[in-house]
């Protein structure tokens, strides 16, 4: 099987970014990279607020904020009336989990490729409340036919009162057909969170083509927001029943804004994001999906290569337009959160090389992610320099 040829470099994309060119960041999916334009953007926000900070906080904010989620709420397909700007998904999934109302006995139900926090956030709330978390597993290489099916025999209509559901898993880069998930789960009766934290900027599934009652998505990975931009979308029936964390000074005001206003936090990176989604729009939507899936898609073989793992073993992500990619690595290394952590670290140190190291069911994976300011090379000097690393145990 022949090596997947890489795709074309877009011209002059390297250079819209900060990033340290000493380090090859292979990464993106953690925690994104701010363009340039979108750092002055902010700056200038940051500038204006300073400025005259009781000018920029009691004159016109409200309306600002509600501008820039009506057009990022465009961007996403979603309906700005049913969009809240939040910090970041897991703030979301948060803000969902204590308004279900849940009782003693209730259960939530959701799968073991869910991100590490949003597991955290159920396990705080059933403890809270006396409700029950049960986690359902999902084999990596269950087809989407076979993923549906798992998710219609383990729910109990009558007790399951959420499903989350990741519709591009953080842990295993894995695709998930969430809007069939959704359609099977509301013929039972039983409401979705769909956690789409990469979704935004990065596929082009449309927020209202899923369907679910619930849907969070981070605009600073893939969309080139500023950090803390991420928007919960939320169905017309939920909405009057959703509360935020902390009460401010619009909780009178109804969904969304009871959300948004959240006192003196810093709003810039809200009013930014737009910018964000221009800069993406400049470079052509289509054309650095493509570019970042493909590229992806090359780093994947080749370091997969490099490792010994045959190219039937490399994890498919479950559609060609995923810009992240997992690899397997030797048996017994990464097998927990904490040594999954230091290799991280020491091939970052070592390596000068910034990758997702993740243990997932007892095994260690390595995630590499595929962006436009990066290049070929830069898998390929990884593919050289990791297996020796790995071999010093």
């Amino acid at each position: 099987m022949s090596v997947p040829q890489p795709p074309e470099p877009i011209p002059g994309a390297r250079l819209l970014f900060s990033l340290d060119p000493a380090v090859s960041h292979l990464n993106h999916g953690s925690f994104g990279a701010v363009p340039i334009v979108v750092q002055r953007a902010q700056q200038r926000l940051r500038d204006e607020m300073e400025a005259n900070p009781l000018r920029f906080f009691t004159q016109g904010l409200s309306d600002r904020v509600a501008h820039a989620r009506r057009h990022l709420a465009t961007f996403l397909g979603a309906d700005p009336d049913g969009t809240a700007l939040v910090g970041n998904a897991t703030t979301g999934v948060a803000v969902v989990l204590q308004s279900l109302g849940l009782r003693p006995d209730d259960e939530i139900l959701s799968t073991d490729h869910g991100y590490g926090a949003v597991t955290l956030s159920i396990d705080r709330e059933c403890r809270r409340t006396g409700a029950v978390s049960r986690v359902m597993p999902v084999p990596l290489d269950a087809t989407n036919e076979e993923v549906v099916q798992s998710v219609r025999d383990a729910m109990r209509p009558g007790r399951t009162r959420l499903l989350v559901v990741d519709q591009l898993t953080s842990a295993t880069a894995r695709l998930f057909p969430a809007a069939a998930i959704v359609a099977v789960a509301h013929e039972q009766g039983v409401p979705v969170l769909v956690d789409a934290a990469h979704v935004p900027g990065m596929l082009p599934t449309t927020v209202a083509s899923v369907g679910a009652d619930f849907w969070v998505g981070n605009l600073h990975k893939w969309a080139y927001a500023p950090r803390g931009t991420a928007v919960l979308v939320v169905a017309p029936s939920w909405r009057e029943r959703i509360e935020p964390l902390v009460v401010s000074w619009e909780q009178e005001a109804g969904f969304p804004a009871r959300l948004e206003w959240q006192a003196t936090q810093d709003y810039t990176s809200w009013l930014a994001a737009p910018v964000g989604a221009f800069a993406l729009r400049s470079l052509g939507v289509d054309r650095v999906r493509a570019h970042n899936a493909r590229l992806a898609r090359y780093g994947q073989r080749v370091v997969g290569d490099a490792l010994g793992v045959a190219p039937e073993l490399l994890p498919d992500p479950g559609g060609p337009e995923v810009a992240m990619r997992l690899i397997p690595l030797p048996p017994n290394l990464a097998t927990t959160i904490e040594a999954a952590r230091a290799l991280q670290q020491r091939i970052a140190e070592r390596l000068a090389t910034e990758v997702a190291v993740m243990s997932w069911n007892g095994a260690g994976w390595l995630r590499l992610c595929g962006q436009v300011y990066n290049s070929p090379d830069e898998y390929e000097r990884l593919a050289v320099r990791l297996p020796p690393l790995l071999a010093q145990r």
